[in-house]
């Protein structure tokens, strides 16, 4: 801030320092604490067999090349061999990853790793579509880009479950 020339004594940025410090450790880079990395799984009693999809998970992330935030969407779906996951959990999980200096090609990869060893699968599928601040807002500026990656595991891999996956995540829904 002081290679800024920003005055320290100005009574608005007397304590910006620390609250940016705490906001870093608690907040936007809270994932690089230890999780509970086993999230509760549960035996799948009902024996769903077919795909469920999270959709449109809310992730906001930090770009580790520019500390600019990314802001996206994570879609992420599995096909149960046993075991299935609270919904809340697929939240978390991209949550934590999320809230960390990440790229996003490594993020989707973390989350399907995370989910494929918790649910004791490899059918895990995850795909992100975000913007980040440090194409939109710097350089090149171009507000309209964003950036899609996506990870597919076990029977995602198959051409027909991975067309299924992707028609899914386009479905809209309406609440009323």
């Amino acid at each position: 801030m002081l290679t800024l020339g920003l005055d320290m004594n100005d009574d608005s940025l007397a304590g910006t320092p620390k609250r940016v410090a705490k906001m870093f450790v608690k907040e936007l880079f809270s994932g690089l604490k230890p999780m509970d990395n086993e999230h509760s799984s549960f035996d799948n009693k009902y024996n769903y067999g077919e795909m469920l999809i999270e959709k449109n998970i809310t992730l906001y992330s930090t770009c580790e090349h520019h500390f600019l935030p990314i802001v996206g969407k994570a879609h992420v779906g599995y096909i149960s061999n046993g075991k299935v996951i609270g919904l809340s959990k697929i939240n978390r999980i991209v949550n934590n990853f999320s809230k960390r200096p990440q790229v996003q090609e490594r993020l989707t990869i973390q989350i399907v790793r995370e989910m494929q060893k918790n649910l004791k699968t490899q059918n895990v599928a995850c795909i992100i579509d975000a913007k980040h601040l440090c194409v939109n807002s710097r350089g090149i500026k171009d507000t309209a880009s964003s950036t899609i990656t996506a990870e597919f595991g076990g029977e995602f891999k198959n051409k027909e479950v991975k067309e299924n996956f992707l028609n899914y995540i386009q479905l809209g829904t309406i609440f009323h």
